[in-house]
């Protein structure tokens, strides 16, 4: 699957993680609303393309997931800032 990375220079293999530190520092760093989006930036990074038809669950399953990613912040940030901010869009 990562046979491409044989191919590539000493120069070409940092850049690459450079960018792919980049990404995930994005994706780390995020905060607020942004902690819930779809992240095809991130995954572009591989040289495999991403399946743009993604599946998603019913609404309830859904926010039941959401809830219980929340909680799991509460578990284990416990001391997290909280944001009022309400997401418009």
């Amino acid at each position: 699957m990562d046979d491409d990375l044989d191919t590539l220079s000493r120069e070409e293999l940092i850049a690459l993680a450079r960018r792919m530190r980049a990404a995930i520092r994005d994706h780390r760093d995020a905060s607020g609303h942004d902690l819930c989006w779809h992240h095809p930036k991130l995954w572009a990074l591989l040289p495999e393309p991403a399946d743009p038809e993604i599946a998603v669950p019913p609404w309830p399953r859904f926010l039941r997931g959401c809830v219980r990613y929340r909680e799991s912040l509460d578990r284990q940030k416990p001391d997290a800032q909280v944001l009022e901010e309400e997401f418009d869009g």
